[in-house]
């Protein structure tokens, strides 16, 4: 059983969660994800490491509740257990040699580029961050990524709170004023990793994604993770989740990621009555 240590709300939809995995933490680096169950009889979900302390033996994941388990998990606090916590699984983000990098991140997704950011800086690259949400409310990690930013910029579509627009706007600046990087990295909805890439293409940027498509047992075996990249195949959960923005085929992907949405709505109906029903 895999102990919560620590939970904290970060915005009304997402939570941060501190869990006692030592095993896990020994090894997680960043761009690598786990899978976890809440209990005996709970799906498998797939949740990027967004955090690790070697010494405490903790790994941090940052989730947002917008199905069945994401709300079960929610109901959980410091103290209580989750039933499996596996991983690390998948290819960690290279980092290795470079020196100037634009880290982009979208929502729930700057979870993910958060760690990036942060092991980049560590090793002493020049580290670019942009990041975007709808609007102030949903803003999460922003003074975390100010200390691990040479250069940070906070987008909100709405102009609520930083500058107004979304995420291609200062990149796209940067870019037509010469501006180039080692690399792009851009992690959140796979629309705006598309308009990102679709920018980054005009100017020969090298740009790296981040996917997390649907995926069942994260090893491989059961193909439900498979993208098309460079016209070939690829399963995210052992080829990825990171590859090259520009060979990804976007459309194929938000639409496969559209499959189960009615399921998921109707599984988390019934997950919020069960709760309601429990507090009555």
């Amino acid at each position: 059983m895999y102990k919560i240590v620590k939970k904290q709300p970060l915005n009304p939809t997402v939570t941060r969660m501190e869990i006692e995995a030592p095993l896990i933490a020994k090894k997680a680096k960043p761009g690598q994800f786990i899978i976890l169950r809440v209990d005996e009889n709970g799906e498998r979900i797939p949740l990027t490491v967004a955090g690790y302390d070697r010494e405490k033996g903790t790994v941090t994941i940052i989730f947002q509740i917008v199905g069945a388990t994401t709300e079960k998990l929610n109901h959980l606090n410091e103290g209580e257990c989750l039933h499996d916590f596996v991983g690390p699984l998948g290819v960690p983000t290279h980092v290795d040699g470079l020196k100037k990098v634009c880290v982009i991140g979208g929502g729930v997704g700057c979870a993910i580029a958060l760690p990036i950011a942060e092991e980049l800086h560590a090793m002493g690259a020049e580290v670019t961050s942009i990041i975007g949400f709808r609007n102030q409310d949903l803003v999460i990690l922003e003074d975390e990524f100010k200390a691990c930013s040479d250069h940070f910029t906070l987008m909100t579509d709405d102009g609520s709170y930083g500058e107004k627009g979304n995420v291609t706007a200062p990149l796209k600046t940067l870019l037509e004023n010469d501006e180039r990087f080692d690399e792009v990295i851009a992690i959140g909805p796979l629309i705006m990793m598309k308009f990102v890439c679709l920018t980054t293409k005009e100017y020969n940027q090298k740009t790296v994604v981040s996917m997390n498509p649907i995926m069942v047992d994260g090893t491989g075996m059961c193909g439900g993770c498979r993208l098309t990249v460079g016209g070939k195949t690829k399963f995210a959960c052992v080829d990825g989740p990171d590859f090259d923005g520009h060979e990804v085929d976007f459309d194929e992907a938000m639409s496969r990621s559209r499959s189960y949405t009615s399921f998921e709505r109707h599984a988390y109906e019934e997950a919020c009555n069960l709760f309601k029903k429990e507090v009555e």
